[in-house]
């Protein structure tokens, strides 16, 4: 059976946190800034667990992850 390929998009977005969730960086915070709130700026430089119904399909394009 030969190994899995992981997805280099994916793993390069995607971390595993210690209770084994994906964790990762919430969008929208690259351009057209100016009309965003500062509070909208500032909450999106926080990162965020992946929500339960991406899980199943993270998972399996991050095998060894």
């Amino acid at each position: 059976m030969p190994k899995m390929k992981t997805s280099r998009a994916a793993a390069k977005r995607f971390k595993k946190t210690g209770s084994g969730e994906l964790k990762r960086n919430k969008a929208y915070k690259s351009h057209i800034l100016t009309k965003k709130s500062a509070k909208r700026k500032r909450n999106l430089r926080k990162s965020t667990v992946t929500d339960s119904t991406n899980a199943k399909v993270m998972k399996k394009i991050l095998p060894y992850l």
